[in-house]
């Protein structure tokens, strides 16, 4: 195993992998982390294997960042690559962030020896898939926990989903976290409700996420057709990703298009977050959403739908509100009940910004991520 003395002349370097370059849970977790590691130890750089605004926000941070396309788990033809760079690089510390970043790194990391850290942003494997592309997941995920010095999960509900299926003896439970002096109800913002014509007695709702089918848009788009008609309601359907058009679609077909607005990918989420009143999120499976913590950071109602790790933040009727996955139904009538309810989104709210405070500061998160760098990195 590599080792190496911390010193502020010679520091580890540890080597952040993601899968891509557009900004999403995962990635915010890595730009916090890489904020905040104690700089006279560690030293970091980034290997994404697509280009996008995370790319631009590294640089624009200082740190070295490379991009080594593939959207393909387990392509061994960039493995050549990837080794390259560790050697030219003098990477010290491998901290692969999501399976398709590990699974295009570890078969370099370990022919150089180099220690790996693999942090589960939500397993590959979920109970909606093909039985045989479930199996082959499985295996994937045993594959490179196994091989990684210490397999860090997001939420307790991950650890628990690995260990039914393979070994998890060198995993520890480290949840994310959120820059609370970047999502602040107390800072400036933009005036985005001005920005869409908003008026501020309407009641917005917010989604702001990858349109992926894990993110479910279209339960989304279904249960704003159950709303009462008279509700004075806007949503911002904020992202891209492959199920956006499906999504856009379905709003024209149903006849939405005076209650949604759709924008594509933006940099601004606290001051989205700022302009809205409700922040809903439809899962069909998660780790541990960033995007609840940002929301409740701001002291915004959170609707989410009680999978994984977002039961382990949000307590129904507490700090938030919980619904079944791919119930339209359901999701409409707690959203009915919050647009209807000031008074109970203010509660909400204020309960959510506590337990974030409380809970989920970048500090708290960072120095438990170290101690798994020095454990791993100690002979």
């Amino acid at each position: 195993m590599i080792t190496k003395q911390s010193t502020t002349s010679s520091k580890i370097r540890v080597l952040h992998a993601i899968r891509q370059g557009q900004i999403g849970g995962g990635e915010s977790h890595v730009i916090d982390l890489v904020q905040a590691l104690d700089s006279t130890r560690y030293e970091s750089l980034v290997l994404s294997f697509t280009d996008g605004p995370m790319v631009e926000r590294m640089n624009s941070l200082g740190v070295k960042v490379f991009v080594i396309p593939t959207e393909r788990p387990f392509d061994f033809r960039v493995w050549r690559s990837v080794r390259q760079l560790m050697v030219d690089e003098e990477v010290d510390l491998l901290h692969a962030h999501g399976t398709r970043a590990n699974s295009n790194t570890c078969y370099s990391a370990r022919k150089l020896n180099i220690p790996i850290i693999y942090t589960v942003h939500g397993w590959s494997f979920h109970p909606d898939q093909n039985p045989v592309i479930r199996m082959v997941r499985t295996l994937s995920e045993k594959y490179l926990v196994k091989h990684s010095n210490c397999t860090i999960c997001v939420s307790y509900s991950n650890l628990q989903d690995g260990m039914k299926r393979f070994a998890m003896d060198r995993a520890t439970v480290v949840r994310p976290s959120v820059d609370l002096n970047k999502f602040n109800s107390g800072a400036n913002f933009q005036p985005i409700r001005t920005e869409f014509g908003l008026k501020d007695n309407q009641v917005v709702v917010g989604y702001i996420v990858r349109m992926t089918k894990q993110k479910d848009p279209i339960t989304l788009v279904q249960s704003i057709a159950l709303l009462p008609a008279d509700l004075s309601v806007k949503f911002l359907l904020v992202g891209d990703g492959e199920l956006k058009n499906k999504a856009v679609n379905l709003v024209h077909k149903l006849g939405l298009t005076d209650k949604v607005i759709f924008l594509g990918f933006r940099q601004d989420v606290p001051d989205i977050l700022n302009a809205i009143d409700i922040y809903c999120l439809p899962s069909l499976w998660e780790g541990l959403p960033i995007g609840v913590l940002e929301a409740m950071a701001m002291g915004k109602a959170v609707v989410a739908s009680a999978v994984d790790g977002t039961r382990e933040v949000i307590e129904n009727g507490r700090n938030g509100l919980l619904v079944a996955k791919q119930s339209p139904e359901k999701l409409a009538e707690a959203l009915t009940g919050l647009i209807s309810n000031r008074c109970m989104r203010d509660q909400l709210g204020a309960a959510a910004q506590h337990t974030i405070t409380k809970k989920f500061g970048v500090h708290d998160m960072v120095r438990n991520i170290e101690q798994v760098y020095q454990r791993v990195m100690t002979p």
